[in-house]
This record gives C-alpha cells, structure tokens and sequence, in this order.
C-alpha cells in the first residue's frame, strides 16, 4: 500500500558519514594496461551516437568515468574486448539514466527497443503487436544495442551470449517493477526491494561478460552450484548495496526512494546515519561471506577449475573496483570524491522540486545544547510582520500617549471645578 515519503521529515540533519568499506575491502585493485585510451575511444562513442543528449548529460557522461570503471573490473583480457565491454557499460549507465522518471509504458517501449536489437542483430524488425508498434526509425537506444551486440557476438562464446540476454530481460522487469512502484507512489518492503535491486543494479549482465572478457563458457552445472551462485550474488549485493550508499546523497536531493536507505528510515523507523551504518554492516558482512565462499570453492577438474578462477577474480575486481571507483567518478559526489574518501563525512544536498529548483530544508544544526538555535524568518512571514507593524504602531500611540494625555486634562478639569 501506498506510504508517506521518508523525505517530508520537518528537520533532519546535514550530513552523514559513510562506512569505512574501502578499509575493510582487502583485495588488491588493478587496472587494465589500456583502459585509459580505451575509456576515452568508448565514452566518444556514446556521445556521438546519442545527438539528443542535453548539454547536462553530455557533460555528465564525461564526468562518469564508465570505462574507467570497465578497467579496474575487467583487467587481463584483450583491448578489444575490453572496448567491447566499455561501451556496453556507458550504454548501461546511458539506460540508468534515461529510465530514472520514466513510467511503465516508457520502460516497456524502451525495453523493447533495446531487446529487438538483440534478438535481431543484423537488421531492425520493429514490432507491430497491438499497443506496441514501434517507430519505423530505429531509435538511438537500438542502434547502440545493435553496435556493441554485433561486435560481442563475432566472438563470444554460446553460454555467455544466453545468460546476458537472460540477465539483461531481467534488469527490464525489474525496471518496469520500479516504475510500477514510482507511478503509485509505493516504498516496497526490504525483501521485495532487495530481490529487485539485485536485477536493476545490472550486475547479472555485466558478470556475464567476465566469461566473455577472458573468453570462457562455464557449463551450466558450474554456473547454478551453490557456491558459484552463492559468489555472484554476494558481489551483486555488495556492488548494489554499497552502491545505495554512494549514490543516496543525490538521490534523496530529487525524492528518488528506490534506495535501501529511505525503506529503512520508513519501515524500520531508523534515523539516517543508523540506516546508513546498517547498509555498512551488511556489506561488510556480504565482504566477508565472499572471502569465506572462495575457501569453499569445489573442484571441477583442472580445466573447468581455471576458468572458475578467472571468473570469481572478475568477480572480486568488481568488489574493490567498484569501492574505489564511486569516489572517483562525479555521478555520486561531484569533484569532492577524493576529500570524501578521505573523511567519508557526506553533506546533503538541498533538495529540488520538479522543475530542479532547491526548496528550502529545516536542518539539525550542530550547536550546543543548551544554545538556542537562531530563528529563521521567511519572507512572507517579514511581510506580515511590517504590516502588523504599521496597524499596531498607530494604535500603541493612541491609547499609549493620546488617552493619558485627554484623561489627564480632564481630570484637571474637573479638580478645578470642585474647587470653585
């Protein structure tokens, strides 16, 4: 059922400090030879593919770093690959972005868009089904699908061509489950959060595309045990829940509540900082299930247990990538990244109303206790004042000064009177 939102507190306060998760992350962080050149060949590309891109976005597709981040999680394989698997992560950043506001009939046609591409990869076959025809033009969203799915596919293996677009439908479902959930005004519970936050952070894609980095294809026994799954889901969640806490400061700025945080302050009654410490805790306790899983790792011969390797190491640079990068990219904290990650103290953002205009916000201010906090006057509430002002000014003279004076003569008067 529909809930008030978390963010119409009257007051809350200004900052938060974040957990110490990079401290606590002890894999080491690489980065691929070629990511630097290749980063800038992959982010020219979904600029010059995108022309109806605002000058905003444009400048803030630069300021996202999405191939920096391919190459610190995809460090061993070839630079064409690793283009490959660049493109595809600006293109989902690009999808992030464009689906954030939409409603659910948006996120259907997008998805459509994007899944004809990949069902039909060396031509457009724009569907004609009933409520869901599709532009005879094939919008930029497919050409760009169609563009890095027709250079995957040249050499990608078949198990890893299947589970992407398995995993990729099911980011749009989950999507569509958002959007469902925004156009009704609904905060889910944190199970049903949490089992679609898993699909709409992209990681089971873009996991899938470690098989294709290092050019392996698990069989499916190995992909659906136990620990395998047990590995996936864990840096799934560690991704996406360290991911809630990162990006919480501008999404809370636009009323954005598809975050673990704001569920937590609605539905468990924690304050900000205690939702932000629990979110920690849980990644740090996802950290340590990953280190322990990969001591449990069976053995499926000495073929299969390379492969296995190569893919829970692609699997663990995500971890520690994804750590260090959100405080180097803009998308989260702007320029101040590298002072955050030093003193992890996060200050809020003013919130903004539709039109992205800041509306005011009571905040908790730091002084004492025993200190009154400062009153605040709006300008309507001065306007009133002065008009108040200009009624009762006249009025305290009145009866202040002019009475007195008139009873005072008459009082006079009416002595002398007496006396005569």
């Amino acid at each position: 059922m529909p809930v008030h939102n978390p963010f119409a507190h009257s007051s809350r306060p200004d900052h938060f400090i974040l957990p110490d998760l990079v401290g606590h992350c002890h894999f080491p962080l690489s980065y691929h030879p070629n990511g630097d050149a290749v980063a800038a060949e992959s982010v020219k590309w979904l600029d010059e593919g995108c022309p109806e891109l605002s000058p905003k976005a444009r400048k803030a597709l630069y300021g996202l770093q999405a191939g920096e981040l391919t190459a610190y999680c995809y460090t061993t394989c070839s630079a064409e690959r690793l283009r490959v698997v660049s493109d595809f992560m600006n293109y989902l950043f690009h999808l992030d972005n464009i689906s954030d506001g939409m409603m659910r009939t948006g996120t259907e046609e997008l998805s459509d868009v994007v899944m004809n591409a990949l069902w039909f990869p060396d031509r457009y076959e724009p569907t004609r089904c009933p409520r869901k025809m599709q532009p005879a033009a094939e919008p930029s969203a497919g050409k760009m699908a169609r563009d890095y799915w027709l250079r995957c596919i040249r050499d990608a293996k078949p198990g890893p061509q299947a589970r992407f677009k398995e995993n990729l439908e099911l980011f749009f479902e989950a999507v569509h489950q958002q959007a469902r959930d925004r156009e009704a005004g609904i905060i889910p519970d944190l199970e049903s959060y949490m089992n679609v936050r898993r699909d709409t952070s992209g990681c089971k894609p873009v996991f899938d595309l470690i098989e294709y980095a290092v050019d392996i294809d698990l069989p499916d026994f190995v992909v659906t045990h136990p620990v395998i799954q047990a590995l996936n889901q864990g840096a799934n969640d560690l991704v996406t829940w360290s991911n809630d806490i990162f990006s919480y400061n501008v999404e809370q700025a636009r009323g954005d509540t598809h975050n673990m945080i704001p569920i937590l302050m609605e539905l468990q009654g924690l304050d900000l900082q205690s939702a932000v410490d629990f979110v920690g805790g849980l990644c740090k306790q996802t950290i340590d299930a990953f280190v322990e899983n990969q001591r449990n790792l069976p053995s499926f011969g000495p073929e299969l247990d390379r492969d296995v390797a190569l893919y829970v190491q692609g699997m663990q640079d995500w971890i520690v990538g994804s750590l260090h990068w959100s405080f180097m990219t803009e998308r989260y904290f702007g320029t101040s990244g590298a002072e955050i990650k030093k003193n992890r103290i996060v200050r809020l953002l003013p919130r903004k109303d539709a039109d992205g205009d800041a509306v005011a916000r009571d905040v908790i201010s730091d002084l004492p206790l025993d200190t009154p906090p400062t009153p605040t006057v709006r300008k309507g509430e001065l306007t009133s004042i002065v008009r108040s002002l200009f009624t009762c000014v006249p009025l305290f003279i009145f009866f202040g000064l002019v009475v007195p004076t008139i009873l005072f003569l008459l009082s006079g008067e009416m002595s002398a009177i007496t006396i005569l």
